[in-house]
């Protein structure tokens, strides 16, 4: 990715931050390009850039999102250095630790974040970006309503998504729907990161959690732990979960709803990455009991 430096380099240079000297390629981001540069005094800054933006608010809306965690959420985030169309300058978190401290540490901030926040209706105040997929906010006074419409079925007009699942599946995913009240508890909304795998957990310079690269919106806090819970996290994080259900008073039957709530992820998998690393045979298997048999 050496052309990933120069890249950079112009559009900081083109937003004002001439001082910017070099710059080397990040990992993990899928939407955006993404770097560490250097600046001529020796500090560093993390750049994300756009080459054809999805928006003209796309990272506007990220830098309130990173805002609304840190300032209503009490979350550790990246400060905004600079959020332009096509630029989002923040400063340099750390790779975590996945270390069991660490894990255990971060279920506390997530119970806060998801206990503290409560609110009386679902959604946000505008819409945002997963990844470089709108994410439609229009507020609901119902929770089933509200991932029904906004986080579910929105995707079935995606064009992937349309090749991938057949009228069969469809089907079974309105009638999944229709059945949300009987498969999922009645849960208030809170503030959630909206993105939570395990890539945008990261650590401040002194180690303590910290969150990357949200799509905030008030929904269940459930569809954050079934994001970090499907995506692969160490062994060390098992403490994570264990805390959080402890802080939080979650029932027994929480790991048995995960497959249902990550749904909206696979579905935004889908829509957006081929290949699409099994998203969509998660979702058919998901959706499988809610096929009518011939």
């Amino acid at each position: 990715m050496a052309e990933t430096m120069p890249f950079l380099l112009e559009r900081l240079h083109a937003a004002g931050l001439t001082d910017a000297v070099a710059a080397e390629p990040a990992t993990g981001g899928l939407a955006a390009v993404a770097g560490i540069a250097r600046r001529a005094d020796g500090t560093s800054v993390f750049v994300k850039a756009f080459e054809e933006p999805p928006s003209e608010d796309a990272f506007a809306a990220e830098a309130e999102g990173l805002a609304a965690l840190r300032e209503v959420g009490g979350v550790a985030t990246p400060e905004v250095v600079l959020a332009e169309r096509d630029l989002l300058v923040l400063s340099v978190l750390r790779t975590r630790p996945d270390t069991g401290a660490f894990w255990e540490e971060l279920a506390h901030v997530l119970a806060r974040l998801h206990t503290g926040t409560r609110h009386a209706r679902f959604g946000w105040h505008r819409d945002n970006w997963l990844g470089r997929r709108r994410q439609v906010n229009t507020w609901e006074e119902d929770g089933f309503e509200f991932f029904a419409r906004h986080r579910l079925l929105r995707w079935l007009d995606e064009r992937r998504v349309q090749e991938a699942l057949d009228a069969a599946d469809r089907a079974a995913l309105e009638r999944l729907c229709d059945r949300l009240p009987e498969l999922l508890p009645l849960r208030p909304a809170c503030l959630t990161h909206g993105d939570l795998w395990t890539q945008n957990v990261m650590a401040t310079p002194d180690g303590r959690p910290a969150l990357i690269d949200p799509a905030v919106s008030y929904t269940w806090a459930e569809v954050d732990l079934a994001h970090l819970w499907t995506t692969a996290p160490p062994p060390e994080a098992r403490v994570f979960f264990e805390r959080y259900a402890e802080l939080t008073g979650l029932d027994r039957d929480w790991r048995a709803r995960m497959p249902i709530l990550q749904l909206r992820q696979h579905l935004a998998v889908v829509a957006q990455f081929s290949p699409d690393w099994g998203a969509a045979d998660l979702v058919r298997a998901t959706l499988a009991p809610f096929r009518r048999r011939r």
